[in-house]
């Protein structure tokens, strides 16, 4: 025994062991490189995958966001308040993030081309009969209906680029997959007010997706291909049990902190989607001689948040790709970096609105595109620091949290912070407050948002710490699976040999 306490045979042993280690390691990253940077080595059905994903992505937020472009016809029509106009999404919410963890476990586990093919047709077709449903409950109803069948969709495609691509192509496909979320969110408002106008009746604003969904079924279904789990890293590891998942997704930092980050972010979204148009036309309407409608604020809006996204979302991966042969831990850094720039952007344009319309949608567009540079970064840190049969729980994982305690509750936490505040800072037991009581009421109240912003900054930053290593780990652990994977085809060809002679 030597002075380490191990026995010579033992720590020989372990030397072999990490010598194999190391050695399928530096054969993973070999393996990897060969498809890192060249985008020529991706084939036209890769090509037609991901562009289908991407489609299906920008029709699914599209169908989300459709309501919020008729909202206010579908309050007349149902004679619904503020709080029961939100309920719509809230029920939406709430059934989209309690079923992703079900079908997060049945992707990791089954076909995801069935399950995405079954989740659009389920959306689509609970939107359609929803148009014509004139009771508000069961209105209600299907809207929760049609977030079990996005939430099918949502936690398994980006897995399914993961097993694609690796690198920097995986990034740039991300970016394009994410790129379809502003764009079609954009579009949800502009295809439900249009339509809705040009047929004179809001509910056609609600038949456009379904057809689109019916082709985006067909795709899926004959065209779109379904990997391996781990093919573009060749990875060979199998599904655990749900709970060893839980367990080894709770255990690992890199995954938790950004998942609490994201949560900060999906918080800070919610909150302005939400409130930030009604927000603008109270504070615009404070300017002497000014006059416009909530109609031309909220198209102006949504342009500006959508350009603000399609502008982000890829700078953001752009950013990434070319810091990572630099700093490794650049992906975290680079999003809390993101989020504290946003805060006083953000706060800027709460405090500017009463006074400078066009300098107010500048910094609402700056610090709406500097938190949207986090997106598709925070999509590649999870598929990197978990292993590849593990991905699609993980996705889910995370879309639960972040929904549960970020864009499901904001609107309605500012909604109430405001309403308190309209009493002390006026109003006192008027039915009706001033526009001016209005106005900073909901002002003050979306100044959370910025703190939030910094917690989510302060998140990221805190996961630079352990990026790299957990990132390694993963690595590592495939390369382990492929090295005992091919000890006995080495073995039996040994056996073979030794036949031979």
């Amino acid at each position: 025994m030597d002075q380490s306490g191990i026995t010579p045979n033992t720590s020989n042993q372990q030397l072999v062991n990490n010598s194999d280690n190391d050695s399928a390691t530096a054969l993973l990253q070999e393996k990897r490189a060969r498809r890192r940077e060249n985008l020529g080595d991706v084939t036209f059905i890769e090509y037609m995958t991901v562009g289908i994903l991407c489609f299906v992505n920008l029709i699914n937020y599209m169908d989300r966001f459709t309501i919020a472009g008729v909202l206010g016809d579908v309050k007349n029509e149902f004679h619904i308040g503020d709080d029961s106009a939100g309920f719509l999404q809230t029920a939406f919410v709430v059934a989209y993030m309690v079923f992703a963890p079900i079908f997060g476990y049945l992707g990791d586990r089954y076909s995801r081309r069935i399950i995405i093919a079954a989740g659009v047709a389920l959306w689509s077709i609970t939107t359609f009969v929803g148009s014509f449903i004139s009771n508000f409950a069961m209105f209600a109803l299907f809207r929760g209906l049609v977030g079990i069948g996005e939430a099918s969709y949502s936690t398994i495609a980006p897995t399914i680029i993961s097993d694609l691509f690796v690198g920097n192509v995986r990034s740039k496909m991300l970016a394009f997959f994410y790129f379809a979320i502003p764009v079609g969110s954009g579009l949800g408002y502009i295809v439900g007010s249009v339509a809705g106008a040009a047929a004179g009746n809001w509910r056609w604003g609600l038949r456009v997706t379904p057809f689109l969904g019916a082709v985006a079924v067909i795709l899926i279904t004959w065209v779109m291909q379904d990997p391996e789990r781990g093919h573009a890293e060749e990875s060979t590891m199998k599904p655990t049990s749900y709970r060893d998942d839980l367990r080894a997704l709770i255990k690992n930092p890199s995954f938790m902190l950004s998942t609490f980050a994201f949560t900060c972010v999906a918080f800070v979204t919610g909150a302005l989607a939400w409130w930030g148009p009604q927000f603008i036309f109270l504070g615009l309407n404070l300017q002497p001689g000014v006059e416009i409608t909530k109609e031309s604020v909220s198209y102006k809006f949504g342009i500006v948040g959508m350009l603000a996204g399609a502008v982000g979302v890829p700078l953001g991966a752009a950013l990434a790709q070319r810091l990572r042969t630099r700093v490794q831990h650049c992906d975290p850094l680079i999003c809390g970096l993101a989020l504290l720039a946003s805060a006083p952007l953000v706060y800027l344009a709460l405090i500017t609105v009463s006074a400078h319309a066009v300098l107010t949608y500048l910094l609402m567009f700056l610090g709406m595109l500097t938190l949207n540079l986090t997106w598709s970064i925070v999509a590649d840190v999870v598929l990197y620091v978990v292993i590849p049969p593990r991905r699609s729980t993980a996705e889910a994982f995370q879309i639960l949290i972040s929904h549960m305690l970020g864009d499901a509750g904001s609107p309605y936490l500012v909604g109430v912070i405001s309403e308190s505040l309209k009493k002390s800072l006026g109003s006192g037991h008027m039915e009706t407050p001033s526009q001016s009581v209005q106005f900073r009421s909901l002002q003050y109240a979306l100044f959370v948002t910025c703190f939030v912003e910094v917690l989510g900054g302060v998140f990221f930053l805190i996961t630079t710490k352990y990026i790299v290593r957990d990132k390694q780990k993963v690595d590592r652990a495939i390369a382990e699976a492929e090295a005992q994977s091919s000890e006995p085809s080495h073995s039996q060809a040994n056996e073979e040999n030794m036949n031979e002679e």
